[in-house]
């Protein structure tokens, strides 16, 4: 059965979804895929333009998940690490090649958009992260050098020129990444959904993989309404736990992240604010972020310690935020508010996971979801093929649940409060 689909201001502003109520499955493929958001349907659209059979099953809707609910950053780096850190983690040509990898993610989104002619609100303008502190600003140096010399369109900022493309003066600097961006994410899932189709792919919407069973010819995925052959199986279900998905999600710690929207801004106070329209993302633990849509409603995010009455409570919190730090002439007060969860793996790198010969799955993109999710699918795909893993550019970790998962929210919560209180000392 297909869940309620939640409103957001992406469904409420999005294009007409692609029909897939006709798609007969067929008895055998070459390669099923779980899960139809950003990383199952890049796998498939790889898969379906080889020439090979490729079904997507999907339990829910297209965009049930975090593909449907995150903000439409494009961002081609990592939320909770950097160069260094990869480096550190892993042998110098294993490291290079998935370091390439992740700074070519926000050329890839836009690429695949412009190939398949996808509409959604595709703004290749660039992204900011704003250094709070000194120390900050020295660290986002070294980031902005590691960046550079893997070639990739990246500079630091001046605090000055921070303050021209954001209105504040509280920052020691920035890094700009040129290849980043904006989407309408729903949009963009869309899209892909189209692509898949037009190359041949199948996809199926209200049907939950069950069961995956090795057999002695590859795979037998057993869902919602049917049985199929595959010759391999991708599962790409990212932070969800029920099903077939649990192999995943359970290796991950959940956040529950709110995202808000507002009500449009006046012209001039976006030129001031945002005169290049450039997502923002800053340096401080309580993160600080916002974009605007094509609308020029802003939108930005938050998390709650306490869940419980959390869309009201954090939407205001997170409107308020913007108007104290944004100094917005008006209150333009809360339009839509929604939340999703974000999968973030121990270590913070993405993954891949062999479940058996011919049974992969991808998970890791912690927080930068479009961007990683399409070079995950893609090297997911390469997988599927034949290819082996220990040519793939995404380290192989033996899929291990997270001891006490259900308990890790609490945890999350606890972090977040700590953040909090670290930023108010440092003012």
């Amino acid at each position: 059965m297909q869940a309620h689909r939640q409103k957001t201001l992406w469904t409420l502003t999005a294009n007409p979804a692609p029909a897939l109520e006709t798609a007969s499955i067929p008895r055998t493929a070459d390669v099923v895929i779980i899960g139809a958001g950003f990383t199952g349907l890049t796998a498939a659209r790889e898969i379906a333009k080889s020439g090979k059979t490729a079904v997507v099953l999907e339990a829910s809707y297209i965009g049930a998940g975090a593909t449907g609910v995150n903000a439409g950053f494009v961002v081609p780096n990592f939320a909770k690490a950097d160069p260094a850190t990869v480096y550190q983690k892993l042998p110098r040509g294993k490291a290079d090649a998935l370091l390439r990898l992740v700074g070519e993610g926000a050329d890839t989104v836009f690429s695949t958009i412009r190939e398949e002619q996808i509409s959604c609100d595709a703004n290749q303008v660039g992204w900011l992260q704003p250094a709070y502190g000194t120390a900050t600003a020295d660290l986002l140096r070294k980031r902005t050098a590691d960046w550079q010399a893997l070639g990739r369109p990246v500079r630091f900022l001046s605090p000055q020129e921070v303050e021209q493309q954001t209105s504040l003066s509280i920052y020691s600097g920035g890094l700009l990444d040129e290849s980043g961006g904006t989407i309408h994410p729903l949009n963009y899932a869309m899209g892909l959904a189209e692509a898949v189709k037009r190359h041949g792919g199948v996809i199926r919407e209200g049907a939950e993989v069950r069961d995956v069973r090795q057999t002695s010819g590859g795979w037998t995925v057993i869902f919602t309404g049917g049985v199929i052959q595959a010759g391999a199986v991708l599962l790409c279900t990212n932070a969800f736990t029920t099903g077939a998905a649990g192999r995943l999600g359970r290796t991950t710690v959940p956040l529950r992240v709110y995202q808000v929207a507002t009500r449009p801004l006046p012209r001039e106070t976006v030129e001031r604010i945002s005169p290049n329209h450039r997502p923002v993302g800053d340096t401080r633990s309580n993160l600080f972020t916002y974009r605007l849509d094509r609308d020029n409603r802003l939108i930005s995010g938050g998390m709650a310690v306490i869940p419980v009455g959390a869309f009201e409570r954090i939407g205001k919190a997170v409107v308020d935020r913007l108007v104290s730090e944004l100094r917005l002439e008006q209150h333009p007060g809360v339009e839509i508010v929604w939340t999703g969860v974000a999968a973030m793996t121990p270590d913070f790198l993405p993954r891949l996971h062999e479940f058996g010969r011919g049974f992969f799955g991808g998970i890791g993109c912690n927080g930068r979801g479009i961007a990683m999710t399409a070079q995950l699918g893609r090297v997911l795909a390469r997988a599927a093929l034949g290819e082996p893993l220990e040519t793939l550019p995404v380290p192989t970790v033996k899929a291990r649940p997270l001891p006490f998962h259900a308990f890790t929210p609490i945890v999350a919560s606890a972090a977040l409060a700590h953040a909090r209180f670290k930023d108010r000392m440092m003012k």
